[in-house]
């Protein structure tokens, strides 16, 4: 039996203890930072198939990494696993937590055979935007020793590389005077009104970006009652960019459309966060090929998607992992239009039969293009020498 058709068997042995894994997940949603159900039952999922799990590494509680293998080439496969607030997990990270396990104990049976040495890399708390847990984990020694990672990603439809760009998210916090909203209007200081003159001015701004920047955001904290002038306000905002030059680009510009807010009205801004922000993704082409190679070899077409291919998508903290080492993100479609990301619809469709498909078409790809990786010299020796 070759080494791919080894992995796949010992894939089917466990399929639907991983798809019950997905549904597991999915079913007990876990924000950022807090995933401690998600992590301990991955983990267990990993020790039970004999791999070496060190689990709150990093000096984060819902970090681990499992290592199986001896092999000269280290892969990572990143696993992610917290939801959104309020819609639990509209962007499938069950999906990218199941099919990390799958692809690594399916690679795993073949390891030594082949040269590889696997370890699926535990990251918290994607979904955060700013200081998130691959930055801190790259930070922190969590990625050391890896010579490249992957995962794939739960979308509409299959994209081999998605443009998937810079981001960084801050809040913004004014402080002003309450007062009599009626009888002393005078003698306070309106925060709320500091947000209103920096959104309005955002808007203005919008005209002199550029077509691909983003600026979006919310506010979290508008008052505490109408007929108080409102003192303490607050707004969490996320910005990007193509790149991370372009981001920093954009910053300044942003930052002073709610300092134009405070001075106004006299009130205190504060912008905190925004400090570690997620880079755009560099996608590997050798080893975004190899993976397409597979997929297609799964059944899974990547029809030409006209402006999907190259508009702006979303911004993960792949990104930064991918300025570290090669990488790849690849997006697996899971049949969801007209639903998209980030909906209430997605979250549905994120158990569905096209979602299970997707977790075993995603592992198999993934595990097949660790084993190319391996066995092809090139790409091997080229990235053990990156390293």
């Amino acid at each position: 039996m070759d080494a791919k058709s080894a992995a796949r068997e010992r894939f089917d042995a466990e399929r639907v203890g991983l798809i019950e894994l997905s549904h597991r997940i999915h079913a007990d949603p876990e924000l950022g930072f807090e995933e401690e159900k998600a992590a301990t039952w991955l983990c267990e999922s990993l020790d039970a198939v004999g791999f070496e799990v060190e689990q709150g590494i990093c000096g984060l509680p819902t970090a681990f990494r499992a290592r199986a293998g001896s092999g000269p080439l280290h892969i990572g496969i990143c696993a992610e696993y917290d939801c959104l607030p309020g819609i639990g997990h509209a962007c499938g990270h069950n999906i990218i937590a199941a099919s990390a396990v799958g692809a690594a104990l399916a690679a795993a049976k073949v390891a030594d055979e082949v040269g590889l040495t696997i370890s699926v890399v535990g990251t918290p708390a994607e979904e955060v935007g700013n200081a998130s847990g691959k930055i801190l984990m790259l930070e922190r020694g969590g990625f050391d020793g890896l010579h490249a990672s992957m995962m794939v990603h739960p979308a509409p439809f299959d994209m081999v590389k998605a443009k998937i760009i810079a981001a960084s998210m801050f809040d913004v916090h004014c402080t002003g005077k309450e007062s009599h909203a009626s009888a002393f209007p005078e003698l306070g200081v309106n925060a709320a009104d500091a947000l209103t003159i920096a959104q309005t001015a955002l808007g203005l701004l919008r005209q002199h970006i550029r077509s691909t920047d983003r600026i979006h955001g919310i506010v979290t904290q508008g008052g505490a009652a109408p007929n108080v002038v409102p003192a303490h306000t607050s707004a969490r905002y996320i910005i990007r960019s193509e790149t991370l030059d372009q981001l920093n680009d954009l910053r300044p510009k942003v930052y002073r459309c709610f300092e134009a807010g405070g001075l106004a009205t006299g009130a205190r801004v504060e912008i905190r966060g925004g400090d570690k922000p997620y880079a755009e993704m560099l996608h590997d082409h050798e080893m975004a090929a190899l993976y397409r190679a597979n997929s297609e070899a799964l059944g899974r077409p990547f029809p030409n998607l006209g402006e999907w291919e190259t508009r702006p998508t979303g911004s993960t903290d792949m990104g930064n992992v991918s300025r570290a080492m090669p990488s790849i993100h690849p997006m697996i479609g899971i049949n969801s239009l007209p639903a998209v990301n980030h909906q209430p619809e997605f979250t549905a469709h994120c158990v569905t039969a096209d979602a299970d498909k997707a977790l075993i078409d995603g592992a198999l790809a993934m595990a097949w293009t660790c084993i190319d990786m391996a066995t092809n010299p090139g790409v091997r020796e080229r990235l053990i020498a990156a390293r």
